[in-house]
């Protein structure tokens, strides 16, 4: 990839199929939805607005070509398996919030209990069998999870201060949103053409895509002999940008939502954006990462709150930051009379055992300088004083 040439016409979406194709043994259906339009999109802007590194051109390229593998491998089995699509998953569990809200540790203390089902972050990374691996023992991609978390930490040690990565700890499915093509990509790297564009599409094939993954992953699931639960148990920020739309696929949904001031979590959201934008550019900017994801997040709140309103109330349960920090189980135990569970004896002894090995002691602090992100005090009440009037306690 060091190639001019090469680089000029990386991301052109014949040469991704075509190369997926070729990895996937000559499978050419990539399934329902806008690929190849977003692609289309995708590719000048990744060219001309991303300033990416020769490193993350590469990475950024094969993330691609992995996910476009992931579908055809995915479609596949889809139909020599009829039955993966007839798999049960009606009522999710999720849990809503910005970034910094206490969304990792309720996911991950929940999932303690085997009647929720669940996926971790292998599987979100590397949903789709690889060639010649055994379903039932899927050794190579938690392999390769593992290998790439560690090279994650080592290229940018201060990721763990910010997320607790783990490939073998239940994570959120942004990452299989993304095998989609419509996801937000400006999570890795600045291309405002591809978000502007992204913003005018409807997204309702996101979510018809991730209930097929989740149904891939619950039927991989049970061939290695782990039952399903009760309900899956599902966790992103994304998911304020298009509340409607997980209602829409997934009608009986519950949702819980997090709140916290913004200007402890929109900084911190910027720091972290800003980190990532650095693994793929050398020259990332973080007075754009502190411009865009200000408005993207100050409109998804707004959006969300919105939906809310229209919805039935029952849907909904409201969790403080400061809550779940002071007394997580109180708050679990509120989650499961929500979501109509009952909490036994052993699994709250479960969850009291992990939160003593999981403490956020045993992390560094996250530091970070708001005003490197143009996140002043009078910006965030400008951008989010209603939002704090109506869910920040004084």
């Amino acid at each position: 990839m060091n190639d001019p040439m090469m680089a000029l016409d990386a991301f052109a979406p014949e040469r991704l199929l075509a190369e997926a194709s070729l990895r996937a043994g000559g499978l050419d259906d990539f399934g329902p939805g806008d690929v190849r339009e977003a692609l289309g999109v995708l590719d000048p802007a990744l060219r001309d607005e991303a300033r990416l590194s020769v490193q993350g051109r590469a990475l950024l390229r094969e993330k691609l070509v992995a996910q476009l593998v992931n579908r055809l491998v995915i479609e596949d089995h889809c139909k020599r398996f009829p039955e993966i699509l007839r798999q049960p998953i009606d009522d999710p569990l999720v849990i809503v919030g910005l970034p910094r809200t206490g969304t990792t540790l309720l996911q991950r203390l929940l999932a303690v209990d085997p009647q929720f089902s669940k996926a971790q972050w292998w599987e979100t990374r590397y949903p789709a069998p690889l060639p010649g691996e055994n379903l039932e023992r899927p050794r190579e991609r938690i392999d390769r999870a593992r290998a790439e978390v560690a090279a994650m930490v080592e290229a940018v040690p201060q990721i763990l201060a910010i997320h607790p990565l783990d490939a073998e700890q239940p994570d959120e499915e942004f990452m299989l949103m993304e095998h989609s093509f419509l996801c937000a990509m400006d999570s890795y790297v600045n291309v405002p053409s591809y978000t502007a564009w992204l913003d005018r599409q409807d997204q309702t094939q996101v979510y018809a895509y991730l209930r097929k993954m989740l149904q891939f992953l619950q039927w991989q699931q049970a061939r290695r002999g782990i039952a399903p639960g009760r309900r899956w148990l599902l966790k992103s920020p994304q998911h304020l940008h298009s509340l409607e739309l997980l209602f829409k696929v997934f009608p009986q949904a519950r949702v819980v939502l997090t709140h916290r001031d913004p200007g402890k979590t929109i900084p911190s959201l910027a720091s972290f954006i800003h980190t990532l934008w650095q693994i793929y550019s050398d020259r990332a900017d973080p007075a754009q990462v502190g411009e865009q994801w200000n408005g993207r997040m100050a409109r998804a709140l707004r959006h969300s709150l919105e939906v809310r309103d229209a919805l039935a109330a029952e849907a909904f349960l409201d969790v403080q930051f400061e809550d779940t920090v002071s007394d997580p189980l109180a708050v679990v135990e509120r989650i499961y009379r929500f979501a109509g569970l009952a909490l036994t004896a052993d699994t709250r002894a479960a969850m009291e055992a992990w939160l003593v090995d999981n403490g956020r002691d045993k992390r560094a602090a996250h530091r970070y300088d708001a005003a490197a992100f143009g996140l002043d005090e009078a910006r965030l009440q400008r951008d989010y004083g209603d939002y704090r009037a109506r869910h920040v306690r004084a």
